[in-house]
């Protein structure tokens, strides 16, 4: 049993404990989450238009805290400043979701005659939770957090104790725009308080993002309560080079992809399957371009690549590519272009050749600075490869041919096929998965549709 009183981030730059929070016991997370249930009611209640005012205005609040937050998570995860924070992406969602919001939400009209008014309706769910993983605890977040405001429901929003102060700091820029108290809150829990917490159905929807095991304990935990959940979990996500690629576009944006944040996120490029004709020349640039990294401490303005957000998180990806050469693999990277490697969470990049499905670096999950790149014939062996896989987040293919793209599309186990780019989540579109990524859909009419619920109504006239 989990029975630590206080959370503390521990920065992966020097090891040092950067942040501490106490932990709520079970009775004040109910009194807490009694609070935000009663908020809701009369927040659900306020005209849309009002709550898409507010929740834009939380989020451009949030947005004039990024020079105070950049360098606050490069000390609690590690990602270098030079790269500007998440506010990006954090503003394109929100917004997006904004936009369509009044259309997403609109009644379903089936019938408006003198005789019957039949129609369908989308309501709140009432309490969603929000369980956001380290990687990028920002964008990850408004996923849900931004549609779930605007939908009518209230939030309560839990981080990860690698990133502590994301939560607060969320919640800070909404009440400082003027959301009304206690809608959206910010929880400091540990693991027993929160399984408590969801077996007593304290909640009408959860979103989480992270591991397949943390998905797994919220299952077990929410068995029998019928509570939807939304679960985005592992990835291995493929890219696969055929031989009409642009051969300079798709070494850049996916060796980008597999390299950025040091491996660390969801949507990551861990495979690599390059068309005979062209591997050759793709391993010579991907080598040269990974060799120009620098890494180092994430606060100085020449680091392109930080420490992995925990020194443990290294340690599982140094035994993928040790075990991988002692099974044949070629590692590409000389070590010496990068003396920051002092064998905690500072963890060079490397690229592997010579690998195949059996060893774990081309089978689990990753997450950190490592490609495998596998030659292949045809598409129909990539496709193979592509599938054999437990996670099913995206696949990036590479070709000029939009056709043969949406073909090899249809046969992928995967929840989004891109074609000439990687790494990336548009809104517009619904962020899914399948197999062992989990279940559900973020943003889109359908993240929309999934945190609100349908009511009929079926009005008969009598004349």
């Amino acid at each position: 049993m989990n029975t630590a009183t206080t959370l503390k981030c521990i920065s992966p730059i020097d090891g040092s404990v950067y942040a501490e929070r106490e932990v709520l016991s079970i009775s004040d997370a109910q009194q807490r989450i009694q609070a935000v249930r009663k908020a809701q009611t009369l927040w659900s209640t306020k005209p849309l238009r009002e709550r898409i005012a507010l929740v834009r205005a939380g989020v451009e609040r949030l947005g004039q805290m990024n020079d105070e937050i950049v360098p606050e998570l490069a000390r609690m995860m590690g990602r270098p400043i030079r790269y500007g924070g998440e506010f990006g992406g954090v503003s394109e969602r929100a917004n997006y979701m904004a936009d369509i919001a009044t259309e997403a939400l609109a009644p379903m009209v089936v019938e408006a005659s003198e005789a019957f008014e039949r129609r369908i309706l989308r309501e709140p769910h009432g309490l969603v939770l929000v369980i956001a993983p380290w990687n990028y605890p920002y964008m990850t977040a408004i996923n849900t957090v931004a549609p779930a405001l605007i939908a009518g429901n209230a939030v309560v929003l839990k981080h990860s104790t690698q990133t502590l102060l994301v939560g607060e700091r969320m919640v800070q820029a909404f009440l400082e725009a003027g959301l009304p108290a206690d809608l959206f809150i910010n929880i400091f829990c540990d693991h027993d308080t929160m399984e408590q917490l969801i077996a007593q159905r304290q909640f009408d929807f959860i979103n989480f993002t992270g591991s397949v095991g943390g998905g797994q304990a919220i299952e077990r935990a929410a068995a029998g309560t019928f509570t939807g959940l939304g679960l985005e979990l592992g990835g291995k996500d493929p890219g696969y080079v055929m031989e009409d690629a642009n051969l300079d576009a798709a070494v850049d944006t996916l060796i980008d992809g597999a390299m950025f944040n040091s491996g660390q996120c969801c949507c990551g490029i861990e495979r690599i399957y390059v068309h005979a004709s062209l591997y050759d020349a793709f391993v010579e640039k991907a080598v040269q371009l990974v060799s120009t990294y620098k890494l180092g401490n994430p606060l100085n303005e020449a680091t392109t690549l930080g420490p992995m957000a925990n020194k443990r998180f290294a340690t599982e990806v140094r035994a993928q590519i040790q075990e991988a050469i002692a099974d044949g693999a070629t590692a590409l990277i000389d070590p010496a272009l990068f003396p920051e490697d002092d064998g905690g969470a500072y963890l060079a990049p490397q690229i592997l050749t010579n690998v195949d499905h059996r060893m774990r670096v081309m089978r689990d999950e990753s997450f950190g600075p490592v490609v495998g790149i596998m030659k292949v014939e045809n598409d129909a062996e990539a496709i193979e490869l592509m599938n054999d896989c437990e996670f099913g987040l995206t696949a990036s293919l590479w070709t000029a041919d939009a056709e043969r793209a949406a073909a090899i599309g249809a046969q992928l186990q995967t929840g989004t096929v891109f074609m000439n780019r990687a790494d990336y989540l548009d809104p517009a579109l619904c962020w899914t998965g399948c197999k062992n990524t989990g279940r559900g859909g973020a943003l889109s009419v359908i993240g929309f549709h999934n945190l609100t619920r349908p009511k009929s109504y079926h009005f008969k006239r009598i004349i």
